[in-house]
């Protein structure tokens, strides 16, 4: 494994960038409460809060999370339901499955991945518009179809 990557169980390399990780949560571990920090961390227990960060959080296949999440990226490869907002992209592998809502500009569900709940793409395009109305080249800015 090259430096600057995660492994996820059951999945290819993650690559999470220049930080090491800097917390881990292994598995057959419980926590609740509230987890703030920097950089990266990777859940494979269980957890039930809220997680905030610019980072980057890592859900392992066996994770359980639930709460809220407000992250710079999530890589899910467990189970979360939850409110999701990440700054920068959702990942969701073939592994995860995500319930709840979701605000991020980028999101890739892999195939076998599952993503259930509502999607907001802030921040990718142009303000106000609806993805059909960008796909059609229409100026939608109130969302709605003429």
């Amino acid at each position: 494994m090259r430096r600057g990557e995660v492994p996820l169980a059951g999945c290819r390399r993650i690559a999470v960038g220049k930080h090491d990780i800097n917390a881990f949560l292994g598995a057959g571990t419980f926590f609740t409460g509230r987890l703030a920090f920097e950089g990266v961390v990777r859940i494979d227990g269980a957890f039930e809060g809220e997680i905030t960060s610019p980072g980057s959080l890592v859900v392992g296949k066996n994770a359980r999370i639930s709460g809220r999440i407000d992250v710079g990226r999530l890589v899910c490869g467990g189970v979360v339901a939850a409110e999701v907002t990440a700054a920068a992209m959702v990942t969701v592998h073939a592994t995860g499955r995500l319930t709840g809502s979701v605000t991020t500009p980028s999101l890739v569900v892999e195939e076998g991945g599952s993503l259930d709940g509502q999607v907001v793409m802030a921040g990718g395009g142009e303000a106000g518009a609806t993805p059909a109305a960008l796909a059609a080249g229409l100026d939608g800015g109130s969302g709605r179809e003429p």
